[in-house]
């Protein structure tokens, strides 16, 4: 008999439509218009961007970096929102690093659906906090992460280093 792992939690992920190539039903377009943060997991508003948790991340603490702008290429970004996501990324790894303290991290961005972007039409980074021996055999062998942490407990410790931060 086949081994099963509830997930619940991903199922308004997996019944969501797919993307829509002007900005529709785009996360990164349509939750930052919204005003409440902590319900959409956006952890700081900037001019051009903004910093969000991952809904469905790889590990605790997994944030993603997005512009405003809903474009889906590097080159469409000017100089200005480029600037502000490096000092958004910069910021990103100070406050896990306060808070979960990890031993690596990976930073990156899935350009296109071949590359492995979940939503090729707006460029976003992930940063992904890695810690020696975080693999272990639920991943090797199940092909499933454990995350010991709520994303709720995640974005109100995040959160708290994100506003000290700012003071």
């Amino acid at each position: 008999m086949a081994e099963r792992l509830w997930a619940p939690w991903r199922f308004t992920y997996v019944e969501k439509p797919t993307t829509g190539s002007a900005g529709a039903d785009c996360i990164f377009v349509d939750l930052p218009a919204q005003t409440d943060d902590r319900a959409n997991l956006l952890l700081y508003r900037g001019k051009t961007a903004f910093v969000m948790l991952n809904a469905f991340p790889y590990t605790n603490g997994h944030l993603m970096v997005a512009p405003y702008k809903h474009v889906a290429e590097i080159g469409a970004l000017d100089d200005a929102e480029l600037l502000e996501i490096n000092q958004l990324l910069a910021k990103t790894v100070k406050w896990i690093t306060e808070v979960y303290k990890p031993d690596g991290f990976n930073i990156g961005i899935n350009l296109g659906r071949a590359g492995g972007a979940g939503i090729p039409t707006h460029i976003h980074w992930h940063i992904v906090p890695r810690w020696n021996g975080d693999t272990n055999f639920m991943t090797t062998i199940g092909d499933v992460r454990v995350l010991p942490q709520s994303l709720a407990d995640s974005y109100d410790t995040l959160k708290e280093a994100v506003d000290r931060d700012a003071r």
